[in-house]
């Protein structure tokens, strides 16, 4: 079920009165949500409901024992081990027999065929940082097995974020939801411009520009490549942006405050500002439970630099199963080792930060063209076709250089005037709003083209 469908929109009318009627019956509103956010992982694909199920039994089971390190370790060992099964077992696979094909030998193994499950690596991490919490002492344990299938299941951000955190979930469930607390402006602004990034922005640049020229690079001239390395940038952002801020919406409509995933990233002067604004939520999860488990930056440069280097790494197989992902994230790695050692960061004003922004977003694009092209052959090329300054055939028009410049102009929107546009919804009555709503809706179908991609990351 995609958020800006018609069948989500069925969906959530139907719960939104429900969840209010109920709020104040806390087992009956618990359990409200936990079947709608089950019937919503459901319809992509029933077969994987029992394995949502099974992630939630293994990290409540796990909580109620995990002060003590040999049940943590148990409760590491199921996640991370049914993770790799369907994410990376067939990766695998395939690099073992292309190993032995490269030495003159024949297929080892037949790789499995496994169906990735929507959203997995979202789920996996949630768990794992409740279980790590109790541990911690950071979050009391759940003895209510529906507390614990409601966090690893709950539906705005189940199959794509924001990575929610036991100690900011689990308490607001306890509260009786309060009317009061719902921002309509903010929730509606957050809503709204998450489908136009999604709809708009995303959809069109990926069937107009991103999707041919990464297919076929080579039938392209240069000038079309850099344009469509820009877009898949824009389209990138738009797209998970778009996710996220949908959920941060929906959940605010049902009394619940997420955290920010996305905070205007290309705007970054550093690496390192770029994954303080990017993912938010998975940049500090891999810093709580990874680079700072590592050491950090404690014990000098060197360890610093391997700690940098493998979170960043781990984050790039984090992200897919296969060796441009991996490069992905050896770049990241080590751009973020060269920024600790030689940058001065005094140097980052007036003209050194507009340099800095520019060099930051171009590392950045370039290594987005790994995380795009589907092979090593692939990205070659493209950047072959980049390198030779060649002209050809172009998929360039007014439209998607538009679309281009407003992807990366939404990142320099003061917040006052996001402030000002909330006030002004605030100010409509209810039906006014709902007008609007409906009729924004509507003009965004409109403006969509023909077909609805699924978002980006629901192939993590």
């Amino acid at each position: 079920m995609l958020f800006p469908t018609l069948e989500f929109g069925i969906f959530f009318f139907l719960l939104f009165p429900l969840y209010w009627i109920t709020g104040k019956n806390a087992p009956l509103r618990k359990g409200l949500l936990i079947l709608a956010s089950y019937f919503f992982y459901g319809y992509w694909d029933i077969r994987f409901v029992p394995l949502l199920l099974l992630s939630s039994l293994i990290n409540w089971l796990t909580g109620l024992g995990a002060r003590r390190r040999g049940i943590l370790i148990a409760g590491l060992a199921a996640n991370l081990g049914l993770l790799f099964f369907f994410k990376y077992a067939d990766f695998l696979i395939r690099s073992l027999n292309n190993g032995v094909l490269l030495l003159g030998g024949g297929p080892v193994l037949k790789p499995l065929g496994i169906v990735l499950p929507v959203g997995i690596s979202f789920f996996t991490f949630q768990g794992i940082s409740y279980i790590v919490d109790v541990y911690r002492g950071d979050t009391e344990k759940r003895r209510s097995f529906a507390d614990i299938l409601l966090y690893i299941s709950f539906f705005p951000q189940l199959v794509a974020g924001p990575i929610l955190r036991s100690d900011l979930f689990l308490p607001q469930i306890d509260r009786t939801p309060d009317p009061s607390s719902v921002d309509i402006g903010f929730a509606l602004r957050k809503i709204f411009s998450g489908l136009f990034k999604k709809i708009v922005i995303a959809n069109y640049l990926a069937t107009l520009l991103v999707d041919p020229a990464f297919l076929r690079p080579g039938d392209y001239s240069s000038l079309t490549l850099l344009m469509a390395a820009y877009a898949y940038g824009v389209q990138i952002f738009c797209d998970f942006s778009a996710y996220s801020d949908i959920a941060i919406g929906i959940a605010n409509l049902l009394g619940f405050h997420f955290p920010e995933n996305f905070n205007k990233p290309y705007r970054s002067a550093t690496l390192q500002e770029f994954w303080r604004r990017w993912h938010i939520s998975l940049s500090s999860w891999l810093r709580d439970y990874l680079y700072i488990p590592l050491g950090g930056s404690r014990g000098g440069k060197t360890r610093t630099c391997r700690n940098l280097f493998l979170t960043m790494l781990l984050g790039g197989i984090w992200h897919g199963a296969g060796w441009n992902f991996v490069l992905w994230g050896i770049i990241h790695g080590t751009g973020l080792i060269g920024e600790r050692l030689i940058l001065d960061k005094r140097a980052l004003k007036g003209l050194g930060l507009i340099l800095g922004r520019l060099i930051t977003f171009h590392v950045v694009t370039g290594a987005w063209i790994f995380f795009r092209a589907s092979d090593f052959a692939l990205a070659g090329e493209f950047f072959s076709g980049l390198a030779s300054l060649r002209s050809g055939p172009t998929l360039l028009s007014p439209f998607t250089l538009v679309l281009i410049l407003i992807g990366l102009a939404v990142h320099y929107v003061p917040e006052k005037w996001e402030k000002t546009g909330e006030r002004a919804i605030n100010r409509l009555s209810a039906p006014a709003a709902a007008l609007a709503s409906a009729l924004c809706f509507i003009g965004l179908q409109i403006l969509a083209p023909e077909g609805m991609a699924p978002f980006i990351y629901f192939q993590f």
